[in-house]
């Protein structure tokens, strides 16, 4: 059972992270779906997509739920029935689950080239002139993709844009927590973030300040 991390922020605050290495068989076993969610599955045509929503209900089982505890509102958007809040992310060999009392969102991204293209897309000014080598860049542009994914999935209203509502302040590679904000003519919100990287892969969870 690959559970690669556990972070507990705080004591009603849990973050807990899978490799994914099983196959899909493996992944099944001692995993009860709703038929919502056995229709997702059949309906995937990806074997990493499946396994990854798989992994993600083992990762429930860790902390004591099972997917009859999860419910999706009609903006895709999970709920536990507790009143907990939880937010997940699975991005080709990882998936991630965080859940705590108060508002939360959470991403993980491999770090691709392929950000570089799409920037001007999610974040102006570019965050990355300064930085000497592409490699920096692509992190960098991957810590504020991951910012604005995890903040909104917290914020959770249809409507909002990365680029002209979501705000995330500067900050440099060295540092593990940023500051990031939702405006919108509704409502504003603050949020502190927190970033990690691992095995190529950025982890962002913003906790609603």
């Amino acid at each position: 059972m690959p559970l690669y991390k556990t972070i507990t922020i705080n004591p009603n605050t849990r973050l807990l992270i899978w490799k994914i290495e099983e196959p899909f068989e493996v992944l099944t076993k001692n995993v009860q779906l709703t038929d919502h969610c056995k229709a997702r599955v059949d309906s995937m045509k990806s074997d990493l997509h499946r396994r990854g929503f798989l992994s993600v209900r083992h990762l429930l089982a860790h902390v004591g739920y099972t997917d009859f505890d999860l419910l999706y509102d009609q903006n895709g958007k999970p709920h536990l029935t507790d009143g907990n809040y939880i937010s997940i992310s699975h991005s080709y060999t990882f998936s991630a689950i965080i859940i705590s009392d108060h508002p939360v969102g959470i991403d993980i991204e491999k770090q691709r080239p392929k950000i570089l293209k799409i920037a001007h897309k999610f974040s102006t000014p570019l965050p990355h002139p300064s930085l000497s080598n592409n490699l920096d860049r692509i992190r960098k542009l991957t810590i504020v993709w991951g910012a604005k994914e995890a903040v909104y999935k917290s914020y959770a209203q249809p409507g909002v844009s990365f680029l002209e509502h979501i705000f995330v302040e500067d900050f440099t590679l060295n540092d593990s927590q940023i500051f990031a904000k939702v405006s919108t003519p509704a409502k504003s919100e603050a949020y502190d973030v927190y970033f990690q990287e691992f095995e190529g892969f950025t982890l962002v969870y913003a906790l609603a300040a």
